[in-house]
This record gives C-alpha cells, structure tokens and sequence, in this order.
C-alpha cells in the first residue's frame, strides 16, 4: 500500500463555491469571505470571528490587539511549530518556554502556576492545543481553569488553536473560551481554505483593531469600496497594518468544508479510537492520554510515544514504516532545540523533561477522513509487528 501521511478531502461543494467566486470577476476578499466569517462564528457561538491568511497572522495580530510589545513577556510551550513563539519575537516581546504534562502534550494550570512565580512582566500566555485535544482552560475536578489562573495575574489568554477545530470543552466550542483564539486551516488541518485562518474572540475592542490591522490599517473595507455602485475612493491610514486578509477563493473553499466538519471529525474520531484499542497492549508504547470525550476531540493527529522499554529507536520505526508505504510525520521537535531559541534564550535540555521524553519517541500516524478502514488496518498491523520484532 501507499498511505499518504496527510490527504485533503475536498468531496463536497469546493468547486462549485470556488466557480462561483471565479464568475464574480472579483477573487480576493469579499462576501465569501464574510459569509465564512458569519457560518463560522455562528457555529462557535462567539461574537467575532476574523478570516485571516493563516493561524501565524491571526497570533500575530492578536498578541499586537493586546499590546505586547518590547520587554514584555509571553508564556509558551516549547512543544509547538515555531509560529507559536516566532510571533511573540515580531512584536520584540520575549517568549518563556513551558515544559508540558506527559500524557496529554498540554500544559497545565500546574506549570502556568510556576512559570508565574518565577517571571515578572507577564502580558500572555499562548496556550497550545495539542493534536486536537484542547489545554485546560476551564476549573474541572477541584483543579483551577488555566484561564481563571492567568486572569487573576492580569494575564490575557491566546488560545493557539490550529490543532483543535472543533473541539469541545465542557460542551463549549474552543474558540468561544480564551481571550482570542487562533486557528489554522492550512492544507493538512481538520478543515482547509488551502491557506488561511481565523480570530475568534468575545471582545470587540480586541475585533475592531485586528479588523484594522489585517489590511494595511485602513479605515474601511477596500473590497466594499471598489465594489460599491457609489464613489468610495477616499480612506485612510489609522495605524501601519499588514497584509492579512483571506481572499474569497480561500473562503470559498472553507465554506463548504464547514458543511461536512463534523461528518470528517466523525470519521477521524472512528479512527483513533481504532488505534487506541488495538495499539493499547504495546509494552513499548505509550498512547495520548485523552481528558475529554472521544466527541469533543477534534483528532488532528493521532501521536504515539517509544517509550524506555522499546529496542528500536523513533527514527528506525519511521524509516520501517516508510518502506511499508506508510507516511509518519514528527509533531514536534520542541522550540528549546531549536538554534535560533537556544542560542537567544541559553535553553537547557533539562528544563523540559517531559518534552524531551516525548520528543525522544514521538511519531505521528496518518488520520484524515479519506483513510480507508483497510489502510487504517495495515498501519496498525505493521505498526505491531514492528514493536513485536525488535
């Protein structure tokens, strides 16, 4: 077989909303774009929600809506893509790099708690949503809500989110919870506009100035000047914006990947739990530890982590697998081992203990909902008989 690690699934009204933008005559920014801004925060359930060109956009844009800026310092993982961090560096704040729990990839309100103690001039924390599961915003069993902790210090919550739509916590979609939260919709995420993201947040101070800032910091809509029936050419400049805004081709594609959402998060869920029962039993392995129901997961990646018990190291098994025809990816080499952060920050390995054990082991498997149940099939049986063989 040949099972790629990531497939887009475009088998619904792509192409018909995409003619329809083509037959418009007017291809970047307009009513698409708004009417996937509308479907999506009506599904989430927030106020605001800001189509943008990518998740790196929308972090940027709402770490600069709070004012974070040069001395200031923001909280995050250090297992993460680089965006996480990269745009705390755009705006010169500095990042402080989190180890995280173990079993879920996450932080918790445990390691926020210490990283406040010991840092003065806190302006946000991004937190991370790993793999789909989303971080531990809100109090649950006794233990406090990551959100609560940060806001009695005066600390406003980022919430990345690429990973994480539409997952649930406490029954409330993940975009409806932080301060702002991020999202992506980059080929390879749950839902896709090819490129592309999206701001969501309940504060409409924090709305109107990414509104602003996501094109060239101009007072109005260029897409409404241009295609008013009336004279509009006047605008002005209120602040030095940037080139963020999702074109309608884009948008185009997102709104019918929004119809089939949780028909595609169905199947995906019926996968991983596939693989948790049948890789379950595997001395050598350790699966994701899942805190909330299967249903509220949005299952963007299904990671297993070698642990000390097994013969074979990461890389071997990648390299197995691949001549099986199976595509594994790595999620992710961590921030801390990274030149550009160690050499800048003087990281130390043994700062992050639970993130080197994971990066150590971790590998990635294929889930998507074009996987067949055969393929799903043969990844787990060769999967085993690599564990079992060595």
């Amino acid at each position: 077989m040949k099972i790629p690690f990531s497939k887009v699934d475009c088998s619904g009204n792509e192409s018909e909303y995409i003619n329809q933008v083509l037959k418009s005559g007017w291809l970047t920014t307009s009513s698409k774009a708004e009417e996937f801004e509308l479907f999506f925060r009506t599904l989430i359930g927030v106020k605001h929600a800001i189509a943008l060109n990518s998740c790196t956009s929308a972090l940027h844009l709402a770490l600069e809506a709070i004012g974070v800026g040069p001395g200031d310092k923001v909280l995050v993982p250090s297992m993460t893509f680089t965006s996480s961090a990269e745009v705390i560096r755009y705006l010169g704040a500095d990042p402080i790099f989190l180890d995280i729990d173990y079993g879920t990839t996450l932080i918790t309100s445990k390691i926020v708690k210490n990283a406040i103690s010991s840092n003065i001039n806190l302006k946000a924390l991004i937190s991370v949503d790993f793999a789909g599961h989303p971080a531990p915003l809100i109090s649950s069993n006794a233990e406090e809500g990551i959100l609560e902790l940060c806001h009695s210090h005066g600390i406003k919550v980022i919430s990345d989110s690429a990973h994480a739509f539409p997952s649930k916590i406490n029954g409330s979609y993940v975009g409806n919870i932080a301060d702002i939260t991020c999202f992506s919709f980059y080929a390879n995420k749950t839902i896709t506009t090819a490129e592309g993201g999206m701001l969501t947040t309940n504060d409409a101070e924090i709305a109107a100035r990414v509104k602003l800032m996501r094109l060239h910091g101009i007072d109005r809509d260029i897409w409404k000047r241009y295609t008013s029936g009336l004279p509009q050419w006047e605008y002005d400049v209120l602040a030095p914006g940037y080139k963020y805004n999702m074109p309608d081709l884009n948008a185009a594609i997102g709104l019918a990947q929004l119809e089939r959402v949780e028909e595609m998060r169905s199947r995906r869920q019926k996968i991983a739990e596939y693989y948790l029962e049948n890789l379950s039993n595997i001395k050598h392995l350790d699966l994701p530890e899942v805190k909330i129901p299967n249903s509220s997961h949005a299952w963007h990646l299904f990671t297993l982590v070698l642990n000390e018990y097994s013969n074979i190291t990461r890389d071997e098994i990648i390299k197995l697998l691949f001549k099986d025809g199976i595509g594994i990816s790595v999620h992710y080499k961590p921030l801390h081992r990274m030149s550009y952060y160690k050499k800048q920050y003087n990281l130390s390995l043994i700062d992050y203990p639970n993130t080197e054990r994971i990066w150590k082991g971790t590998f990635s498997l294929p889930i998507y909902s074009l996987l067949e149940d055969n393929e799903v099939e043969y990844i787990v049986e060769r999967v085993k008989f690599h564990l079992t063989c060595n």
